[in-house]
């Protein structure tokens, strides 16, 4: 059952899990790009996000041609 007082981050994948999705959003990130300037390493290192979550972000990653670690600098 949905709870439409808690509305999901629209540029994260929903098949991470709500626990990821809520880990991920606690440190403002809301975006596939956010996500790529994270390590796996980071990620995991949030309570909530698992081997799995991780694993299904690296797949959304690479469908938009994007990795973990990618920062962008801006230059």
């Amino acid at each position: 059952m949905t709870n439409p007082d808690a509305p999901r981050p629209s540029g994260l994948p929903a098949s991470i899990g709500r626990p990821a999705t809520n880990a991920l959003a606690a440190q403002g990130i809301t975006s596939l790009e956010q996500v790529a300037g994270l390590t796996e390493s980071e990620l995991l290192a949030l309570h909530g996000v698992g081997p799995k979550a991780v694993r299904l972000l690296g797949e959304a990653l690479a469908a938009q041609g994007l990795e973990f670690g990618s920062r962008s600098t801006g230059d």
